[in-house]
């Protein structure tokens, strides 16, 4: 007996009800990551279902905080609703997330979203070379883990103002940079490592984590065969983009040639990024509250919710 029931395209798109589209086709170009064509359709049938059913846990939210607030004779701003967002890298993790905070922050009861991305949290490339770790950057010893933790934990008790460390895919960097999180009504937060619990850090003494704090989690999910197939195919895009830019820590792979390079992003997923979604991030997958199971051209073929 699964945990999940299961919806094909037809049949959660109808759970939409009458909630209405607020995006143009040019928001959602801004929003969609380099390989993706994110379209209305997919906008309208997928998330657009998604987001009423988070407003509506988030009422409810808001509505027991109502009533402890009543018993207690006293008025506080209310803890920010937590929404986690995990999957593989190149599966479209980020997009989900920021199409969902674009929808979230038009609904009138929780009009302020953030989002912050784990990465954010990765240690510096110089304790990683320390620690000989740079080859293992995405795997949970690559995080500072008990910053990431005092984050989430600070922003969950309402503290105001509250910094998160700002990454770089261009340095492929932790920045001087960083953002500030100042009492939001939602908070989502994207990442390989969301969803990843103590048996992920046997490195680390404590036992709280980032899952210990959210009150939705959502994993992007495919067949590896296809996030293989996307990663490689970003790898290219980005070489004749991104990694052509000054400063970029990978425009040396512009001087490839294109099988050289191919062959190259291959190399990397099976060694790195594949290696650590079958070890450390599929294993989470059961633990989401909701999963998008992805097709062909990044759409969405089933969503399974659980029960």
């Amino acid at each position: 007996m699964s945990p999940f029931m299961s919806f094909d395209r037809a049949s959660w798109s109808e759970l939409r009800s009458s909630v209405p589209m607020t995006l143009s086709e040019s928001d959602l170009k801004e929003l969609q990551g380099i390989n993706e064509q994110l379209t209305i359709e997919e906008a309208v049938d997928i998330y657009l279902p998604l987001s009423r059913l988070l407003n509506l846990y988030v009422e409810a939210r808001q509505s027991r905080n109502s009533v402890l607030h009543q018993f207690l004779g006293k008025s506080e701003h209310a803890p920010p609703f937590i929404i986690g967002i995990a999957g593989s890298v190149a599966v479209g993790k980020s997009t989900t997330a920021r199409l969902l905070k674009a929808l979230l922050s038009r609904w009138e009861n929780h009009p302020k979203v953030e989002l912050i991305t784990t990465d954010g949290f990765l240690y510096p490339n110089e304790v990683l070379e320390e620690r000989g770790l740079m080859s293992k950057k995405g795997f949970p010893e690559s995080y500072d883990i008990k910053r990431l933790v005092q984050f989430v934990s600070d922003v969950k008790a309402c503290k105001r103002n509250v910094k998160a460390p700002v990454y770089s895919h261009l340095t492929y960097n932790i920045t001087d940079n960083e953002k500030v999180v100042d009492l939001p009504d939602v908070l989502i937060i994207e990442g390989l490592n969301v969803l990843q619990t103590g048996m992920n850090y046997p490195h680390e003494p404590h036992r709280v984590f980032i899952s210990d704090f959210l009150d939705f989690s959502l994993y992007v999910d495919a067949d590896c065969e296809l996030i293989e197939k996307w990663y490689v195919e970003r790898f290219m895009k980005f070489r004749q983009g991104a990694f052509a830019k000054p400063g970029s820590y990978f425009g040396h792979y512009t001087k490839l040639s294109e099988l050289a390079a191919i062959e190259k992003a291959q190399s990397i997923w099976r060694s790195i990024n594949g290696l650590n979604l079958e070890q450390n991030i599929k294993p989470t997958r059961e633990r989401a509250h909701l999963i998008l199971r992805k097709g062909e051209n990044h759409t969405v073929e089933e969503v399974l919710l659980r029960k």
